[in-house]
């Protein structure tokens, strides 16, 4: 919708504003302050030449604490502190300058009380100017609260860790994630092999891979963000693992469980349910969730593979799939036609 330029002296009411635009464009422009208020924002229609408001839509009464003597007719002055309209006039010239729609931030004192507003202003012709008003306060409150939440988060998760490491000193576990490492996996490995072929039953392994992340701004993850994520991960598998389970860091950034008599089916559900949990997991570094994306490959024994051998390749087949995909998922090993026949 295009604005004709406004009359060069303000008009006594918005309705006598909205009367120069002619139709059809006076029905949209009502419309459409229509539409905005549901939404908390607000409208004003200033006109330069004098600095008064010719219009502000009902919300900016109690945004502004005059809710008897409403908006229209005041300037900013009588509106606000000294280094208040200092910056709204800056803003509006910057708007006027660049003949643009655009947005600034401002802290006000209103009602006794501290508001954070976003405005976006936009000329209207050469003398009038509009603005949106939305007050983001709650908003920021609530994204305040969260912040400080994550950096309580992030203290009590790297006491923990460090709780952890002192308890775990010479117990050749694996510093960063408290994890068995790859010697152990190897011994219970073949031990699990040997148990089941005894036994003639199956038992699965499942690798799990952290999946390529970026910090926010898309640059690598710094070594300590990587320790972070090592930390988040080895704090899931302990507390999702049974007794009889073998869970360890078998390389930099690769880890595996094995599943002591537990099938394919089973495996999958119950990783399924690991990596829905570690993906809604909270893992903090300087107050900001660096999130923690898994991919898993399960293969069992004997249905996937009656070797070693066979078994870790398998495995890391279906790491490699499900890293292929996108990662953050679990894929089971292909099981070869004729296996034991």
């Amino acid at each position: 919708m295009e604005f004709p330029a406004a009359a060069s002296s303000a008009p006594a009411s918005f309705d006598a504003w909205l009367a120069t635009l002619g139709a059809p464009q006076a029905p949209v422009a009502t419309a459409l302050l229509s539409l905005m208020e549901p939404t908390g924002a607000c409208v004003t229609v200033k006109s330069m030449a004098t600095g008064r408001y010719v219009f502000a839509s009902a919300g900016m009464a109690e945004l502004f604490g005059r809710s008897e003597d409403g908006v229209v007719g005041n300037t900013d002055n009588e509106l606000m502190r000294v280094d208040e309209v200092q910056a709204m006039r800056r803003a509006e010239q910057a708007t006027l300058a660049q003949r643009s729609v655009v947005s600034s931030e401002h802290r006000l004192e209103l009602g006794g009380r501290r508001r954070e507003v976003t405005v976006t202003r936009i000329p209207l012709g050469t003398e009038h100017l509009m603005a949106l008003w939305s007050d983001k306060t709650e908003e920021r409150h609530r994204e305040s609260h969260l912040q400080r939440a994550l950096q309580q988060l992030e203290q009590q998760q790297k006491s923990l860790e460090q709780m952890r490491r002192e308890l775990q000193q010479g117990s050749g576990r694996d510093e960063v994630s408290g994890l068995y490492m790859r010697a152990q996996f190897d011994d219970q490995l073949l031990r699990e092999i040997d148990l089941s072929t005894r036994e003639h039953r199956e038992f699965t392994l499942v690798l799990i891979a952290l999946d390529a992340q970026t910090a926010g701004d898309g640059a690598p993850l710094t070594a300590e963000a990587r320790t972070r994520l090592l930390e988040g991960l080895g704090r899931m598998l302990r507390a999702n693992t049974r007794a009889m389970d073998a869970a360890c860091r078998v390389g930099e950034d690769l880890f595996a469980v094995l599943l002591s008599g537990v099938g394919l089916a089973t495996a999958h559900a119950r990783m399924e349910q690991l990596r829905r949990q570690c993906h809604a997991q909270i893992v903090v570094l300087h107050g900001q969730d660096l999130g923690l994306s898994l991919s898993m490959g399960v293969a069992s024994f004997p249905h996937t593979a009656s070797r070693q051998e066979e078994l870790l390749h398998a495995a890391e087949m279906a790491v490699k799939e499900a890293q292929r995909r996108g990662g953050n998922q679990v894929v089971l090993a292909s099981i070869p036609f004729g296996l034991g026949g």
